[in-house]
């Protein structure tokens, strides 16, 4: 008589085996999103714009306001992976001036205190592991991973493993002209008919098996 009850209960409810995919719960338009496959792992807390998004103007409280300088902007590649309480730090609160003699933002003066970072890209593939911090302003590449703890203070090329804080390269996923060839080949931004025919080649290393298929699918 109380399996009813707990179904309900249970419905809905957050689990470290669902994801939110970014597509379907981005709502601000300085979040970009590519493609349908991005996601955070949202279990532990109140979700991707919440929680991981940090001062960036164009929630539902900042709309409120009149912007009173260039909103930095978000890029999101597609097939991104952003692991459990990760934090992505934007540009709405970058008005501690280190070159004044005072960092507080005095209000009178708050339009001279800002100072843009400029936007964040995290490209296709990525890993973004759990509880890093990307700084404002960075590019996180192709396919790069940021281990789990990590403070992403500069650019991470692709294919590149970072770790650290600050993160400092670890290794290279791939030797450099596996890296090139990989990049070479666009792989993210082909078709979804494409992209599902030549799957089996992307989940193993074969790079030769990779580059013949490709190939022959294209002609």
């Amino acid at each position: 008589m109380y399996l009813p009850f707990y179904l309900e209960l249970c419905h809905g409810k957050k689990h470290w085996s669902k994801v939110e995919y970014l597509h379907e719960t981005v709502k601000n338009s300085n979040i970009i999103i590519k493609g349908q496959h991005s996601y955070y792992s949202d279990c532990w807390d109140q979700g991707f714009e919440a929680s991981v998004v940090r001062y960036l103007y164009g929630d539902e409280e900042s709309l409120k306001w009149e912007p009173l300088w260039h909103i930095d902007q978000l890029y999101i590649g597609d097939y991104v992976c952003i692991g459990a309480e990760a934090v992505i730090l934007m540009g709405g609160n970058h008005t501690h001036r280190a070159d004044w003699f005072s960092l507080y933002p005095f209000m009178e003066t708050i339009i001279d205190a800002y100072q843009s970072k400029g936007d964040t890209h995290i490209h296709d593939s990525a890993w973004i592991g759990m509880r890093a911090m990307i700084m404002p302003c960075i590019t996180i590449g192709e396919g790069a991973i940021v281990a789990a703890g990590s403070i992403v203070t500069k650019d991470v090329e692709p294919y590149a493993i970072v770790g650290g804080s600050p993160a400092q390269l670890v290794k290279y996923r791939f030797p450099p002209e596996i890296i090139q060839q990989l990049l070479a080949l666009h792989i993210y931004d082909w078709a979804p008919e494409k992209f599902q025919a030549l799957r089996p080649f992307l989940t193993q290393n074969n790079i030769e098996a990779l580059i013949e298929a490709e190939k022959h699918y294209s002609l």
